[in-house]
Formats: structure tokens, sequence, C-alpha cells
């Protein structure tokens, strides 16, 4: 057999030559392949251009994108605007890969805590201090009435109990939601006063708060040194009735003493609870009119030169921020 294109030429015993060699016959097939490859892709290209066919002779079809990418736009930026106003494909989207898309739950919290709510409530509000009026109204705490709120107190050189509270539960708020509770905030200083103490309480009730905790310091006398945790008492009168959190939230500020004394190294304060870091009260709103475990911690005493250099140092109150949280984490099992 010939690989070539030039005509035989007469068949005689005497032109008839031999074949040439079997490698000459392959370089020959080569060379004419490698002449013709181009050629015939040249061809298809020019097809493919002028009939708009993509694999399997369909036009190709734009991908429609899941909702997951049309949506939200206030959390992407103009970029991502754009792509999402891109003309959709007539043809029928992926009926599967749109169904998952679009019926994707939501990725669950992840922790020890996951699961739980904690509310967190920082005590005070640095906008109380000019809207007195307001928090002097009195309030129903169920066993008499009370100012809606305080002013809080301050250190000697001006720093507030409301800057501390909330600089604290922001803390505190990281590390829990870090090992996957819901943290939910009485205010977070998006409000120009309060709330008021009875509707701290009823934040944390409407929550169905597995704990809740209200951060705050103290303001006595120098020389007064130390944290302390406040329990409710039983109450019972009005709107108020502690009777099924008594239990629940002694267990839950003795293990937040006891974590803050680990983690500040402060100790327990030395002019109220006998050394023990724990008072029990039956005059807070806060404590008074919640259903859910709940505690106050006084975390020291802002009149005290000794204490306020630590109510000050942000790494103290980190500190502080973790005692309180690993008291929570030991009181919910996690």
């Amino acid at each position: 057999m010939r690989y070539d294109d030039s005509p035989p030429p007469p068949e005689s015993a005497a032109s008839v030559s031999p074949d040439p060699p079997w490698y000459a016959r392959r370089s020959t097939l080569a060379v004419a392949v490698a002449a013709l490859a181009p050629t015939a892709l040249a061809g298809w290209v020019l097809t493919q251009v002028l009939t708009g066919s993509g694999p399997g002779g369909q036009p190709p079809q734009p991908k429609a994108l899941p909702a997951s990418h049309t949506t939200g736009a206030g959390a992407r930026g103009a970029g991502d605007a754009k792509a999402s106003t891109a003309t959709p494909s007539p043809a029928a989207p992926d009926s599967a890969s749109a169904s998952a898309s679009a019926s994707a739950p939501a990725a669950p919290a992840k922790g020890p805590l996951a699961g739980r709510t904690v509310v967190i409530d920082p005590g005070h509000n640095t906008g109380n201090f000019k809207h007195t009026s307001e928090i002097d109204r009195q309030v129903d705490i169920g066993t008499n009435r009370k100012e809606c709120d305080t002013t809080g107190t301050t250190t000697n050189s001006g720093y507030m109990e409301a800057e501390f509270t909330l600089d604290v539960s922001r803390r505190t708020r990281a590390l829990l939601e870090s090992k996957g509770a819901k943290v939910v905030f009485t205010h977070d200083a998006d409000r120009p006063w309060g709330p008021c103490i009875d509707e701290r309480a009823r934040i944390g009730n409407e929550a169905k708060a597995d704990a809740v905790v209200s951060v705050h310091a103290d303001g006595v006398s120098a020389g007064n040194r130390g944290f302390h945790v406040i329990l409710p008492a039983t109450v019972k009168g009005g709107a108020a009735d502690t009777s099924k959190i008594v239990g629940p939230s002694r267990d839950l500020g003795e293990r937040i003493a006891g974590n803050f004394a680990r983690s500040t190294g402060s100790a327990p304060a030395n002019y109220l609870g006998s050394g023990t870091g724990l008072v029990v009260r039956d005059d807070l709103g806060g404590l008074n009119l919640s259903t859910r475990p709940k505690v106050f911690i006084e975390c020291g005493n802002m009149r005290d030169a000794k204490d306020a250099a630590q109510l000050t140092s942000p790494e103290w109150r980190q500190k502080a921020a973790e005692g309180i949280t690993n008291g929570i984490v030991g009181f919910l099992g996690g």
C-alpha cells in the first residue's frame, strides 16, 4: 500500500521497485497527517464560530446563579450587586443543584454552649447622667416601687461604671459566642439612657435565657475592696416570684464567684458577704422580676485606688470577662 497521492507508474517487472522500508513509510505518513491536521482543525473552529455551537451541538448557555448569590446585597460589594443583575438563561437550570442551594440550612453553631442563650446586662448607661429625670421615674418591682435606673458610680478620676460594665460585657459576649452560645444584650450603648430595671428583667425572660448576668462595679468608701456576687432572695409579691430561680441562681453565682477569683486573682469583698463573695438581696428589681436564673456581679470597688487600678486596666477586664464566662460555662455544663 502506498502512502502518497501520486499516480502509480505502469506495472511491469522491470519498473516495479521494492516497497520502501517500514521506517520510510511511517515517516512519510507522519508528514502527511501533520500537513492535514491544521487544515481540519481550522475548519472545525470556523464551524463553531459561525454556528455558535458548544459541546453536543447546542449553543453554550450562561449558568443561572443560585439564590444565595442574588440576595443579601447589603453583605456584598458593588461588584457582587452587578453580578446579580445578569439576565437569566432561558434554559431550565439544573433543578437538583438549584434546590440544594435554596434549601441548604444555615450551619449550626458549634461549641459546648451551642443551643444555649445567655443574656448579659451591662449595668447602667453612660447617658443616664444626662437623663436624670427619666431614670428617676418609679417602676414596679413586685414588692415595692423603685427608680427606673441610676447613674452608677465612677472612679476618682472619672472613669464611669457604665463604661466599665459595657466593656466587660462585650468581652464576655465574644468569649461566649466563641463557645457557641447565643448572647443577648439588654443594651449596647444603642439608646440614650436606661433601660429601666423592669425592662432589663423582661428582656431576659422573653429571651428564655438559660442564664442572665448583670455586670456592675461598686462605689463604696476607700479601703473596701474585692468582688461580690448578688443572688436573688425568695420573693413573692405582685409580678415578682423568684421561687423557681433561687436555687439555680445560687449555683450560677457560686460558679461565677469561684472562677472570677481564679481568673482575676481578686479576693471576695472584705466589707460584706463574710468573705464568701456571695450576698442575697430582695430589693433589686432586676432580680425580683426575673423568671430565669440570674445574678449580679460587683467586680470591684471603683472608689478604692487599688481596685480602681484593676478596673481601669484592659488586661484585667479581659480576665474579669474570662472569669464570668467560665462560671457561666460551668453552670450550663459546657
